[in-house]
């Protein structure tokens, strides 16, 4: 019973701190734009599509970029995350049986 304890113990002090680091962060207002031109939610799903060939190409030119900013926020950021996820194959590695 007392290993029980340790380990629960060492579960919620992770989960705190991982709660205190995260109250720190912040998103910069520059990075949000709610102009007509910004990347909003389909230019996400493009951008988190081809982020891996993005990726390898910003390693190589510094004007080649894996995130767009600044675009429209949320939106952008649901795109992007579905477009690595489901587009880029994320969600299918995961889920096959070994």
């Amino acid at each position: 019973m007392r290993d029980r304890t340790k380990r629960t113990a060492r579960i919620a002090l992770v989960a705190m701190a991982a709660l205190v680091v995260t109250a720190c962060a912040s998103q910069v207002d520059a990075g949000v734009s709610r102009e007509a031109g910004a990347p909003g939610f389909w230019w996400g799903l493009w951008h988190g599509f081809v982020f891996p060939f993005a990726w390898i190409g910003s390693l190589f030119d510094s004007d080649i970029a894996v995130y767009a900013v600044p675009n429209r926020g949320g939106w952008y950021d649901f795109g992007f995350f579905l477009g690595i996820t489901v587009l880029g194959g994320g969600s299918v590695f995961g889920s096959k049986r070994r």
